[in-house]
């Protein structure tokens, strides 16, 4: 087999390759047996149909259809392997000459990675907010946990804000009541503007038993978008009552004796939130920041397929969870479909970039994995994924993806070695020491991976992949 490479672009190239015909030979071998299992023929048993027989009846180009097509991807890849291309995607593939008993030639166009210079990154210098956590933001924190622990009562009173109902709902729409308009029993707090547009100042002030009519446009269901006449039924009125802060409340709420250990332990807890923030705002302004340095060229092809994975998995997972489509989506976002396919491609070619950019820097630096740190990357999206490390661990192997998850893992050290090497000040100045973030440093780099690659095996079973 004699192969050459001819380059397209930064990006593609195309392989000529010439098979002599006697290399074929294995793959013409199992076109006849392959033929023989599928075939009968008058005198001769299943299986034991001469060569010529089936050349007759059937043709021969019926048999170097089926040999070709069985050695074409193993010629491909040793062309390719000679070439010591790194490709990327399926090759669009032509056969040239198929001259029977002499020659088999094909051409073969296809992606590949782009050659990258990664220049001196050292240089970089990115501001990320100030660690600070102000008594404001410890009585919120304290708040919160108190609004967990209130208790209701029922009251013989008007509702008010805060109150807690029990309400029946029933809505028509031109004096029709609908299927899927009544609701019985349904809990409400007023003020939360959980429900419908105008409820709170119908049921406000109607006791236990009393009814309210108002005008609504309905937010779901078979008349969504709709005005609708809704009439509301308060049969239960519950006021909300907080604990007393104090130290009472510090053990019935924590494991602190005092309300003071309790704050301090807000404080601690808010700082350690906020410093996981800012290692992160940091990775990504690093990481915005060597973008800029390296120029990348971009497959077309794998930009195409890295844009149209994206919407798949938007409009049939995540969209389709929430029983929106794509439309109704882009109204809820205020955005046109012009709008949508722009900032996709521009997510897409960051994807794309980053992953390219991290690649790169793992072959210079000379990035290892071992197994005990593929193991908790395993844990963690084990986790976010909500099933067990052992589910998760079996759905990545039966998927093919641990080599996926060896280059996140990788992706992640090498944007580390980038932000450690980066000057991060906060908005007061001071140089920040990020010592402890080797686990945001993954989190950042496979948010922004190409969605084709990092989708979630567990998650996505099932799903087209690209080849990205």
């Amino acid at each position: 087999m004699k192969s050459a490479v001819e380059t397209l672009n930064p990006t593609r190239v195309r392989l000529t390759v010439e098979v002599p015909f006697e290399e074929l030979k294995p793959s013409l071998d199992a076109a006849y047996k392959k033929i023989n299992q599928q075939v009968t023929v008058k005198g001769f048993r299943q299986g034991k149909i001469p060569a010529r027989v089936i050349d007759q009846r059937f043709g021969r180009g019926a048999v170097l259809e089926e040999a070709v097509n069985d050695a074409l991807p193993k010629f491909y890849t040793e062309a390719v392997n000679e070439g010591e291309l790194n490709v990327l995607g399926q090759p669009e593939v032509d056969i040239t000459e198929l001259k029977d008993g002499e020659l088999l030639a094909f051409t073969a166009e296809v992606d590949i990675r782009p050659a990258l210079e990664i220049p001196d990154y050292s240089g970089i210098e990115v501001e990320v907010d100030a660690v600070e956590v102000s008594d404001e933001d410890i009585d919120k924190s304290v708040e919160q946990l108190r609004e967990r622990f209130a208790t209701t009562s029922p009251v013989e009173r008007g509702a008010q804000d805060g109150d807690v109902l029990t309400l029946n709902l029933e809505a028509k729409v031109d004096g029709e009541v609908l299927e899927d308009g009544v609701a019985q029993g349904v809990t409400y707090t007023v003020g939360s503007g959980e429900l419908l547009d105008g409820i709170d100042e119908a049921v406000t002030g109607v006791e236990a038993g009393g009814t309210a009519t108002f005008t609504s446009e309905l937010k779901g269901g078979s008349a969504e978008g709709k005005e609708s006449e809704v009439t509301v039924e308060v049969t239960e009125v519950k006021s909300r009552e907080l604990p007393a802060l104090d130290d009472d409340f510090a053990q019935l709420a924590s494991e602190f004796d005092t309300l003071e250990e309790l704050r301090a332990d807000s404080r601690k807890r808010l700082e350690q939130m906020k410093k996981y923030d800012q290692a992160t705002q940091a990775q990504e302004k690093v990481l915005d920041e060597l973008l800029k340095l390296v120029e990348v060229p971009m497959p077309e092809k794998l930009l195409e397929d890295e844009i149209q994975t994206r919407k798949h998995n938007l409009v049939n997972h995540q969209l389709g969870q929430m029983g929106l489509d794509l439309a109704k989506y882009l109204e809820i976002q205020g955005k046109s479909e012009e709008e949508f396919d722009a900032e996709t491609k521009e997510q897409a070619e960051k994807g794309i970039k980053t992953q390219f950019i991290l690649d790169e820097l793992v072959n210079k630096e000379k990035l290892n994995v071992s197994q005990e740190e593929l193991t908790e990357h395993l844990m963690r999206r084990a986790q976010s994924s909500g099933m067990s490390p052992d589910q998760f661990a079996q759905a990545v192997v039966e998927g093919g993806q641990v080599p996926m998850l060896v280059g996140e893992v990788a992706r992640g050290k090498a944007l580390a070695v980038v932000v450690e090497a980066a000057t991060v000040k906060d908005s007061n100045g001071e140089v920040i020491d990020l010592d402890d973030e080797d686990e945001t440093a993954e989190t950042v780099e496979a948010a922004d991976a190409p969605k084709a690659e990092a989708a979630d095996a567990a998650e996505t079973e099932g799903d087209e992949k690209s080849e990205a």
